[in-house]
């Protein structure tokens, strides 16, 4: 098969390949306008600089989170300041509207190769059967109480449905009250409430092949945000039980342990572990920081990744299920598909500032590894480690595995969802040339090939 990915016959729609050579066209614009107005020597210049303002503020970004006192509140004036520094030396040297029109360009240039690469259309819907018993576990106290607010009970209970309020006054074994409901004759389970309380049900439900409901009444309601609803209006979650649909959705597993966005190992695992996160993420997080990157290597994590790449003394893990869209560092986002039965995997390590200024070079930077896969395998020199699973804080006994199951939960979702994302393209440009530039065989020369 062509690196193309060509429909049959080998014919690509005249519409990519036109997009793939608009890309072309932007990036070449992009390149040639400072080269014609500043002069080639003016525009290395220029990038020069570009390219040096870009790793002062990382390195002061580190040093921020890194420090603590004067030396913080510096790195974060340097970090604030250093781009500043671009503006107006463009505007001095008369060059401001080259660099603004050549980062349009640019992105332009981005938009057109999507456009030219994408064709994916999303998860594919399946048909949702009627539900006579449904069943729903609230939480009143999540995301600030919203299932008071939008009266969710109620409006499930209109619905047919049964619920289940988590008033306390002590811990509610959740697992238990949807098992019950199961053996009850409960033909649907749903959370109106955190991921993990998520987490919690969604493995029930997939254990006796339930469909699932979700309701975005959390904090923040990443799966939630990842299947397409609307996570300012929770009650429109309520919708899919007159009219909704089923997605088939991957379950990522963690020592018995089923999570529905991801499990985290080291920094970030460490902060969520600390009794004051719940009411101070930011603050905690800050105050936390320098004393974790300080660590020796020791006490660093080593994992091994579908068992063919060992990363060692990463600082922070990050196993995902499904992985994230965007190319951030960190490799957090949004996860346009869940149902390709793939891991996320984000690796980074960084001792100092001018590895974390590295990061930058994103695939030739051993500080940072993401890859996806079907099992990862943490480790480290300590027999358990803390692990943030779906924002819960848990320690774990070590090795840590992690496993994906294929479309194991069925989730029920509303046929109309604001949110749902088109899946992004896999980046590459040798795919994209190709589109642009090869010659197209006839479908006359295919037809004779097959």
């Amino acid at each position: 098969m062509s690196p193309v990915d060509a429909v049959p016959g080998d014919e690509v729609p005249a519409s990519r390949r036109w997009w793939a050579r608009a890309a072309f066209a932007a990036v070449l614009c992009a390149v040639a306008l400072p080269v014609i107005v500043a002069g080639l020597r003016g525009a290395l210049a220029l990038l020069a600089v570009s390219v040096t303002v870009a790793a002062v503020t990382v390195a002061a970004l580190y040093w921020f989170l890194a420090t603590r006192g004067l030396l913080r509140a510096l790195s974060l004036g340097l970090a604030v300041v250093a781009p500043l520094a671009l503006p107006v030396l463009f505007v001095r040297e008369r060059v401001l509207w080259v660099a603004l029109v050549s980062v349009a360009l640019v992105l332009l240039a981005l938009a057109c190769a999507r456009a030219a690469l994408r064709r994916d259309t999303g998860m594919p819907e399946y048909p949702a059967p009627p539900v006579h018993r449904p069943f729903l576990v609230m939480n009143p106290r999540s995301g600030g109480g919203k299932v008071v607010k939008f009266d969710l009970q109620r409006k499930a209970e209109e619905l047919g449905a049964e619920v289940a309020l988590l008033a306390g006054p002590g811990p509610v074994d959740v697992e238990a009250l949807a098992r019950q409901a199961v053996e009850r004759g409960a033909d649907l389970l749903g959370v109106a409430g955190g991921d993990g309380t998520q987490a919690l049900v969604a493995a029930i439900a997939a254990e006796h092949g339930l469909p699932f409901l979700v309701i975005s009444a959390g904090t923040r309601n990443h799966f939630a945000l990842d299947l397409g609803l609307d996570r300012e209006d929770p009650a429109a979650g309520l919708d899919a039980l007159r009219d909704g649909v089923e997605l088939r959705v991957d379950l990522g597993r963690i020592g018995g342990r089923v999570f529905v966005n991801n499990a985290s190992f080291g920094v970030y695992a460490d902060v969520v572990q600390s009794p004051e996160y719940r009411d101070d993420k930011a603050g905690t997080a800050l105050r936390m920081m320098p004393d974790l990157l300080a660590r020796d290597s020791a006490t660093r994590l080593r994992a091994r990744i579908d068992g063919d790449t060992t990363v060692e003394g990463a600082q922070a893990v990050l196993v995902s299920n499904a992985p994230y869209a965007t190319d951030d560092l960190a490799g957090l986002g949004r996860r346009p598909r869940l149902d390709r039965g793939v891991l996320g995997v984000v690796t980074i390590s960084v001792a100092g500032a001018g590895q974390a200024v590295d990061l930058l070079r994103r695939t030739h930077s051993r500080g940072l590894v993401q890859r996806v896969a079907t099992e990862v395998i943490v480790d480290a020199e300590a027999p358990e480690i803390p692990v943030g699973v779906d924002g819960e804080a848990l320690t774990l006994p070590t090795p840590v595995r992690c496993t994906v199951e294929p479309q194991a939960l069925r989730v029920r979702v509303p046929r109309r969802r604001p949110g749902t994302l088109v899946s992004a393209p896999t980046w590459d440009w040798g795919r994209l040339r190709d589109l642009a530039f090869r010659p197209q065989r006839s479908s006359s020369v295919s037809s004779g090939l097959r």
